[in-house]
């Protein structure tokens, strides 16, 4: 009787300590998850024993989980002033876009990547003007071989997809006739497998099946949004990612 006493003490301390175990959702998508959460996720959990969870989307569908309170906060990879524009081009309502705190994590680069056989190793910004309008639309135009050049496309990484047009195209739109891709694991995977393609995207895509080529440089804020002030539990989180856990960061 006494042992089962004990064990049912114990069990109950240990079920009152997961249900008082804190944890944070932060959704978003490619450069803020897989470039600064993800890498930062299991050092800061063992430093803080705050459990996050993360739940990759795209920067618009998770600042509308944010609005929904759905989230504790959400990611983009762009300002903040950019991800309205966004949310506004997608038709998603943001109800008082002052209520909403952005936060900068950090700076993260966009690569311009080529099949690692491709020849060409370099590209002015006016060539990727050309190729990612589709006014370019052979490799010979800028220095490779006599065949078609195919872009390859996220359709589920709206910020990224943004910040490039934005830095690289002078908010040109892209062609239409795209290799349509989702997450740029599978940008990689294309870009790898496709001997004529194109495409770009943040330093956690790149790696040796395909190569990156010599182009000016393309940077954008990563920032963690948030309904007013961060809450403690994020505000350790941001602290965390500004100081000890910025060497884990994939930007």
């Amino acid at each position: 009787m006494r042992k089962m006493i004990v064990a049912l003490a114990a069990l109950c301390l240990v079920q009152a300590g997961v249900a008082g175990a804190e944890e944070i959702k932060v959704g978003g998508g490619g450069a803020p998850l897989d470039g600064v959460m993800r890498p930062v996720k299991p050092y800061f959990e063992k430093a803080s024993g705050i459990t996050v969870n993360l739940n990759f989307s795209s920067a618009t569908l998770s600042f509308k989980q944010l609005i929904a309170g759905e989230l504790d906060a959400s990611t983009a990879g762009v300002a903040y002033a950019d991800l309205l524009a966004a949310m506004k081009s997608e038709k998603l309502e943001v109800p008082d876009p002052a209520a909403f705190q952005a936060t900068t994590l950090g700076v993260s680069k966009i690569f311009t990547v080529v099949h690692k056989d491709n020849p060409v190793g370099k590209l002015s910004k006016e060539q990727l003007l050309g190729i990612f309008t589709g006014k370019i639309v052979n490799w010979k135009e800028v220095g490779g071989s006599d065949a078609p050049i195919i872009v390859v496309l996220s359709k589920i990484n709206p910020a990224t997809n943004a910040a490039y047009r934005k830095l690289a195209l002078s908010d040109q739109p892209f062609l239409a006739d795209v290799l349509d891709a989702g997450r740029f694991e599978d940008v990689r995977d294309k870009v790898a497998s496709t001997p004529e393609s194109i495409a770009f995207g943040p330093t956690s895509m790149l790696d040796a099946t395909i190569k990156a080529v010599d182009t000016p440089e393309f940077s954008r804020p990563v920032n963690l949004i948030t309904k007013g002030k961060p809450s403690g539990k994020l505000q350790k989180l941001i602290d965390y990612i500004q100081g000890e856990g910025k060497q884990y960061l994939k930007l």
